[in-house]
């Protein structure tokens, strides 16, 4: 539908939603009529947001040869490019033989996850799994190293001696850290800094294996970490375990991140010696790419009220942390120099990530005639009046952004696999790969999956991307985690 049409297309008298009690209790909406129009002066906003969020062929094939390169950079030397390019060391993948009984920890947040994962190999595969959810109290985030880790290992220990099902030997652990950490092994690396609201003394500067395993000591645990992963290295191991022809793992949720099997050979920054393999996965920490994106004003201005400003440009242009807030913005923008809600102008609409992403995907699947979801969504979560005209164009922003957000990441994604394939001549393009993708954004967002599905046809054509498959993961970093304590295991099969 065109600008004009949405601008022009509101009958005389349309309905607001206004919340009213019903007689069970239960919130309900009530159409409030009241004339006028959708200021015309929206119109053209909304033309110049789909203009400066537009992503054709060119901007997508230039995305994709930027990544490439920076990846190419950070491989070269540390710093090299915006890309960290992070040395996973997980050289040896789940290959189906795995057998036994393991762990896997996941923290990466104010809750943290543990799981058991029994193994039964070639033939049984996964026999069973079981998780339990643990929330970190407030004060443990500002606790000393010890008291958390001490916390953790309790919560640990009270899992696996559960139902009396702990290994006869000493349980492996594959730890999935999500903060920012220096690898240094397989299983070690040192925490760079806390973050996500993590303000725990005395650990930046150690090695956080170190601090479990110490931890457990303390707790008389007979367990030790065999593997430290993060959650997209985790999520590439899951799927390369059901699937041999998984390439690249990408997690699309409140952050982002991708990484990839690597040739040695090609890591010009490694010093160390050739596994059998002769490969390896690389995180690339891909939030911090910035080359050639196309830019608003309010991505601009979102980024210098953040609290990294100049930094993660591209974890803010596509991830789900982000969108809900960049619509808001626009929304904002044409609500007060454009009149897009009338005279209305309702305070909530002012304040920074009061629409969220999710916002955004529950309005994108109103079907209904009148736009009813899109109204009460406006109305609920922004305080904002609405009638039929505006809830268009409201639509309209939701798709700008989310549609641009979506072929970027799309473009990361083929910057990725051009990568492999010029380097390991025609060996990616001319066969089955297959990208890992998992996190809330891609999975419950129909809109963004397609049009990233789409841009990643458009740029390789319809031949080349006939191979490669796009396939959800779903909790793939969980089992992940587990498998590779298995393939890392440092005391044979713990069966």
């Amino acid at each position: 539908m065109s600008v004009t049409a949405i601008a022009t297309a509101t009958p005389s008298a349309t309905g607001s939603f206004r919340t009213r009690r019903s007689t069970n209790g239960v919130s309900r909406f009530k159409m409030s009529v009241r004339s006028g129009s959708v200021s015309m002066a929206a119109a053209p906003m909304l033309t110049k947001l789909q203009q400066d969020c537009a992503t054709p062929l060119p901007v997508l094939r230039n995305v994709a040869a930027s990544m490439s390169d920076d990846i190419r950079a950070g491989l070269a030397v540390d710093g090299g490019s915006d890309l960290k390019m992070i040395l996973s060391y997980v050289d040896s993948l789940p290959t189906g033989d795995e057998k036994g009984l393991f762990y896997a920890l996941d923290l990466g947040g104010t809750n943290f996850r543990v799981l058991r994962v029994e193994l039964g190999g070639k033939d049984k595969r996964v026999i069973a799994i079981e998780s339990d959810q643990v929330s970190i109290p407030q004060e443990l985030m500002s606790a000393t190293s010890e008291e958390l880790f001490d916390f953790i290992a309790s919560a640990l220990a009270n899992f696996a001696h559960k139902d009396g099902n702990f290994p006869g030997k000493k349980g492996e652990i594959g730890f999935t850290f999500s903060f920012p950490v220096k690898q240094t092994s397989i299983d070690s690396g040192i925490l760079i800094k806390w973050t996500k609201g993590f303000a725990v003394s005395g650990t930046a500067g150690k090695d956080v294996v170190a601090c479990l395993n110490e931890a457990m000591d303390r707790k008389g645990i007979d367990m030790r970490v065999s593997a430290l992963v993060n959650d997209t290295v985790a999520t590439l191991a899951g799927a390369r375990y059901w699937d041999d022809d998984v390439m690249v793992a990408v997690i699309l949720g409140t952050g982002t991140n991708a990484c990839y099997v690597e040739r040695m050979d090609c890591i010009p920054k490694f010093q160390g010696e050739f596994s059998p393999s002769g490969r390896t996965i690389v995180n690339l920490e891909w939030g911090a790419f910035s080359k050639g994106l196309p830019l608003t004003v309010f991505d601009r201005d979102m980024d210098a009220a953040s609290i990294n400003p100049g930094e993660q440009i591209f974890e803010k242009t596509i991830s789900g942390m982000y969108l809900g807030e960049i619509a808001r913005r626009a929304l904002l923008h044409m609500a007060e120099e454009g009149s897009l809600f009338g005279k209305s102008m309702p305070e909530k609409l002012s304040m920074p990530f009061v629409l969220g992403t999710p916002d955004l995907s529950t309005m994108q699947q109103d079907g209904t005639e009148d736009l009813h979801t899109v109204g009460s969504v406006l109305y609920n979560v922004a305080g904002v009046e609405s009638n039929l005209s505006s809830r268009k164009i409201v639509l309209e922003v939701c798709d700008t952004v989310v549609k641009r957000a979506a072929r970027l990441a799309g473009a990361g994604i083929v910057g990725i696999l051009q990568k492999i394939e010029k380097d390991t001549k025609d060996a990616i393009f001319g066969k089955r790969t297959v990208v890992a993708m998992d996190g809330g954004l891609y999975e419950r967002y129909p809109q963004y999956r397609r049009y990233l599905k789409e841009a990643v046809a458009e740029l390789l054509g319809p031949e080349t991307s006939q191979n490669i498959v796009i396939e959800h993961s779903k909790d793939g970093s969980g089992i992940g985690a587990a498998l590779l304590a298995a393939t890392n295991s440092k005391y044979g099969r713990n069966l």
